[in-house]
């Protein structure tokens, strides 16, 4: 069971999303292709391309591989590449500026964290984006000694208690980010009302954000016990 949500969850994170994004492209090209068909062949050629990158992604989901986007561990510039991707092309609306900020010196973050991390700022960002109708989308990443932080804010619409609450079927991207954090114990906090944005925030112990490779191995194998534990203690 959990390596079936586990699966799930990646797909809804990369093949699920690339795929929408192949569609808004397609869109994009079918829209300007009467009028201006050099650059509607030019989009076409950039949908196959991200196409190309959409099985490499859904191959690596499957076999749990790493994201190629974080080989040098730089969290931030992974970020941003996802914000470049998101308003690349987005010729059917306004795109909201996107801005990745860090504070405090950047530290080397546990693999499996930076992994988490990465794949709950892509959700955070891609809702935003989409759905918040928001002017602008700030990502904070936070280097602090104690606890290592992630947070993502827009000025968007916002959205209403009943959808913080209920898991639409066939949808994973709250519920998703929520069990990315719970992985790396850490703890995902989300701040919205209508009409004043959307916060999520993710927060994990510095100790295990920040782990040696001898501690990354004690963090391995904290996690696979609470993985253990908590199927002794379900019903």
């Amino acid at each position: 069971m959990s390596e079936r949500i586990r699966i799930a969850r990646e797909l809804h994170d990369t093949l699920l999303q690339s795929f929408h994004g192949l569609l808004l492209r397609f869109q994009s090209a079918s829209n300007v292709l009467p009028g201006r068909p050099v650059e509607a062949k030019q989009r076409l050629d950039s949908a196959l391309h991200q196409a190309a990158q959409a099985i490499t992604e859904g191959r690596d989901a499957v076999q749990g591989l790493r994201s190629s986007a974080l080989e040098t561990n730089d969290l931030a510039n992974g970020i941003t590449a996802i914000a470049a991707e998101l308003t690349s092309d987005s010729s059917e609306i306004e795109s909201p500026a996107i801005d990745v900020e860090v504070q405090g010196p950047p530290r080397n973050l546990n693999p499996i964290l930076r992994d988490e991390a990465y794949r709950i700022a892509g959700e955070a960002l891609r809702n935003a984006f989409r759905h918040a109708q928001a002017r602008r989308i700030t990502v904070e990443i936070r280097y602090e000694k104690r606890h290592f932080h992630l947070t993502v804010r827009d000025d968007g619409k916002g959205i209403d208690d009943e959808a913080m609450l209920r898991q639409p079927a066939g949808h994973f991207g709250l519920h998703g980010m929520r069990e990315r954090a719970e992985i790396v114990g850490g703890r995902l906090e989300v701040w919205s009302k209508r009409d004043t944005g959307t916060e999520v925030e993710l927060s994990v112990p510095g100790a295990v954000a920040y782990g040696t490779p001898v501690e990354r191995s004690w963090f391995s194998k904290l996690i696979s016990g609470n993985s253990r534990k908590d199927e002794r203690t379900e019903p």
